[in-house]
């Protein structure tokens, strides 16, 4: 990344641009374009944001971005290819810590376990609520009893008659 920077710096001084110039036309700050042209990496937090820096700038100096971005990408793989299984487990941790630091009670999401017990007492309540339906609908659909000495009469035609 050091040699990627200082051909950006190369170019820019060759085109009679100043740092300060360069940074106002980019809307940048001069750390940032210091830091790129010094090949400091680090400086940055994300690796999208440089890459996308570096793409302005190369436009900027009237460079062909996708050559230079070729190089940035040669650089990350190199420089990433490098790191240690390790190291890379170890970024994690600080990560994860760091998470668990930064978690505000007012975002934190709170997950209560529940048992199996609700949903047994809510399900034994469901099937007496069931019975309990089935009771009350046989009840009321039952034939009424009816005694012998009624049915002889029920049986009798009744006859009406009509005053004309």
């Amino acid at each position: 990344m050091k040699e990627l920077g200082e051909y950006l710096k190369q170019i820019r001084v060759s085109n009679g641009v100043s740092l300060m110039e360069a940074a106002e036309d980019l809307e940048l700050s001069t750390s940032q374009l210091e830091n790129i042209e010094s090949g400091n990496v680090k400086a940055f937090k994300d690796v999208y944001d440089l890459k996308e820096f570096i793409v302005q700038y190369a436009k900027y100096l009237g460079l062909d971005s996708e050559k230079v971005i070729d190089e940035f990408n040669g650089f990350l793989f190199e420089h990433t290819s490098k790191i240690s299984l390790e190291d890379i487990r170890e970024a994690q941790r600080k990560m994860e810590a760091e998470e668990k630091k930064a978690q505000s009670p007012y975002t934190k999401v709170y997950t209560k376990k529940i048992g199996p017990w609700p949903f047994v007492i809510v399900g034994a309540g469901f099937l007496v609520l069931l019975l309990l339906i089935y009771l009350v609908i046989s009840y009321i659909n039952r034939a009424p009893v009816r005694s012998e000495e009624l049915l002889p009469s029920l049986r009798e035609e009744i006859t009406y008659e009509f005053a004309y």
